[in-house]
């Protein structure tokens, strides 16, 4: 996986979520390349292969942050801040080093088991909150859509772990794929560890998207009989 350098560009983005200002991808792509998502269609390189990181993002953070109020600020947009290269980069701990000095919070989404090494520096903030995203109770099928990411297994293990630390927790159970998400199956899976639970359904629109265009592919090769179903349901 090459790291490369992303264009300049402010490092906090507004967040649309109801209660947020303030939204912070610590990297430009994301190795997870799960097929179904949105973030696809904005791609700078391909995430198989490249993502990018901040020129001086402590610095820079450090500078947008301080004419800001201490508030809570979004992680996990349009990248997974957990993805394999945060294990060696650390942008994210870093992030979290710095929001914590100055009294931010943090609302969190991942993929990955990953985000425990840093239960020390939530438990330091105010009201922060954990979560993760699954998609699909049967192991074969998640594979298909999001083989690079870490299993079901390890995420739930996770919750638990951020529970069991006094982290507020949440799942996320998204995207909700019609005929493939055992929706009543994960939320029994997720509900003794999460303290919400939310629903989010497939975003992406026939021809125009790329995440469209990778499950098409998927549907062609392994569900050729719902292929046309999602174009009805999902496609606009």
């Amino acid at each position: 996986m090459r790291i490369g350098l992303a264009s300049p560009r402010p490092i906090l983005q507004p967040c649309s979520l109801e209660g947020l200002t303030y939204q912070l991808d610590p990297y430009v792509g994301c190795e997870h390349h799960c097929y179904y998502c949105y973030a696809l269609n904005r791609a700078e390189t391909d995430w198989r292969e490249e993502i990018l990181v901040h020129r001086d993002f402590v610095h820079r953070l450090r500078h947008e942050l301080a004419g800001l109020e201490p508030q809570t600020i979004y992680m996990g947009w349009n990248t997974d801040p957990y993805q394999p290269a945060e294990r060696g980069q650390r942008e994210t701990r870093q992030a979290l080093e710095l929001l914590a000095q100055r009294g931010f919070s943090v609302c969190i989404l991942t993929k990955s088991d990953l985000i425990t090494r840093d239960i020390d520096l939530l438990a330091a903030m105010s009201d922060p909150s954990a979560g993760v995203s699954i998609a699909f109770q049967d192991a074969g099928v998640r594979r298909l859509f999001e083989a690079n990411a870490p299993p079901n297994e390890r995420r739930i293990a996770a919750l638990k772990v951020l529970k069991d630390a006094g982290i507020r927790t949440y799942a996320l159970i998204c995207p909700v794929m019609p005929f493939l998400t055992d929706l009543e199956a994960l939320i029994e899976r997720v509900a003794p560890f999460a303290d919400r639970i939310w629903v989010y359904p497939l975003q992406m629109e026939a021809e125009k998207d790329r995440n469209w265009q990778y499950v098409e592919e998927i549907l062609d090769r392994r569900f050729p009989e719902l292929r046309e179903r999602y174009r009805e349901i999902v496609c606009v």
